[in-house]
């Protein structure tokens, strides 16, 4: 017991030495501080609460970025990520990309873009691929196969030909033999297939009318579909539209040869009207094509013209392939005639003259999808994918029936290879 005790006294008496040192060490230390902030408070001539506040919310803002850098190095902070590249002050301002058409898109793959192309589409419930697949429940993938869908919705950027109006309203064009108008919830079709543009470039999209035109035009941007080929008039129509991807600017004009008439009943826009964008006299397509290349790093003429279920491309597209090249076209995409037609190289441009039916009718018939790898060298691939449209279904062709198709391309294009997998052999 007497131990224990001493051992207490021990180390109270510690304790009572050790409080005044304490006390004394506070102090000392207080009182260094306190001279330290008043020093500070001297000769900055400002309170030092005041000043921590300004380095925190103003004098870093206009700090220049390379000492911010340099600050940064030092202590080991992390910069916030800014927007870089060539378009960067382009992606920051909403309101000029909205003005002029621009979309920005990330893309799959950091080092490229690919882009897909389909042919004609329709759907009009009064028409056989439409009614069959409303029948069916609605779902899209009984109209076109889902690995087609999935190959369509892998693509950075998916274009195919909007060929009918969207509209509750309008009245069939007189004496027209065929008339297209679909519901406009059928526009949802076209985010289920990993669609980003359609052409309203074509001699159906004026089919009921002005109004319906104009019914299309709101419908395609509500659901976020950007169009080309048409418009409110003639500036719109043919404008451009712009995807920005891998700081790319890719151009995308759409125009319509058809109706070869001097009073077409697909109504070209003018100033003051609305209307698809002709090119029957090409003077003002090859215009504005040039003002996309000039404007872009790689221009896509997506364009409605030759005769229908003709194999053979006519005078028309002849004429017009080789002047859009000379403008500044570094790939062509054709439709109209309903079937496929040839595949041409024009000093190193790729042109498929006609993509034929996508999912369209009920005929039997064959048809594809071209399959587009682009980089700021230019395109890297181009692939031809055979598809076979039957029985109100499209689908994507393997083995025996992909090979002919493609020995079917082959035949029509003697002046290019094209190999078992569908790839053009692209001049380098």
């Amino acid at each position: 017991m007497s131990g224990k005790r001493r051992r207490k006294k021990s180390r109270k008496k510690k304790s009572n030495f050790m409080k005044p040192f304490l006390v004394t060490l506070i102090l000392a230390v207080s009182t260094g501080l306190f001279l330290m902030l008043a020093w500070i408070y001297i000769r900055n001539g400002e309170e030092p609460v005041k000043r921590e506040f300004q380095l925190t919310k103003e004098t870093i803002a206009e700090e220049p970025v390379h000492e911010k850098a340099e600050a940064n190095e030092q202590t080991g902070a992390e910069e916030p990520e800014a927007e870089e590249g060539r378009y960067a002050d382009i992606l920051k301002d909403e309101a000029y990309m909205e003005e002029h058409h621009i979309y920005a898109k990330e893309a799959f793959d950091e080092n490229s873009v690919t882009i897909t192309f389909a042919g004609d589409i329709l759907f009009d419930p009064n028409y056989s691929v439409m009614a069959k697949l409303l029948q069916n429940g609605g779902d899209i993938g009984n109209g076109i196969a889902p690995d087609l869908i999935g190959e369509m919705q892998s693509a950075d950027i998916m274009m195919l030909n909007n060929e009918f109006a969207y509209s509750e309203g309008g009245a069939p064009t007189p004496e027209k033999q065929f008339t297209f108008r679909a519901k406009p919830e059928a526009v949802s079709y076209l985010t289920d297939l990993g669609v980003d543009i359609v052409s309203l470039a074509n001699n159906h999209a004026y089919d009921y009318g002005e109004q319906a035109l104009l019914d299309t035009l709101n419908i395609l941007k509500e659901e976020g579909i950007p169009y080309v080929g048409a418009g409110e008039n003639e500036q719109e129509a043919s404008a451009p539209v712009y995807f920005i991807v891998n700081d790319m600017k890719i151009a995308i004009l759409s125009a319509t040869q058809i109706e070869r008439l001097d009073n077409p009943d697909t109504k070209g826009a003018t100033e003051t009207s609305p209307g698809v964008f002709r090119c029957w006299n090409g003077e003002k397509l090859m215009q504005k094509v040039a003002e996309a290349k000039a404007e872009s790093d790689f221009v896509i003429v997506y364009i409605h013209w030759g005769t229908e279920n003709q194999e053979e491309t006519d005078w028309a597209q002849n004429k017009q392939a080789p002047e859009l090249v000379e403008a500044g076209a570094d790939l062509i995409i054709g439709d109209h005639p309903h079937i496929l037609q040839r595949i041409d190289i024009i000093d190193g441009v790729p042109v498929i003259y006609s993509l034929g039916n996508f999912w369209f009718n009920s005929r039997q018939i064959d048809t594809g999808m071209v399959k587009v790898t682009i980089a700021p060298e230019g395109i890297q691939s181009f692939q031809f994918i055979p598809c076979l449209q039957s029985g109100c279904k499209t689908m994507m062709l393997e083995g025996g029936e992909k090979e002919r198709v493609l020995g079917e391309m082959r035949r029509m294009s003697p002046s290019v290879q094209i190999d078992e997998d569908g790839y053009l052999m692209l001049p380098r």
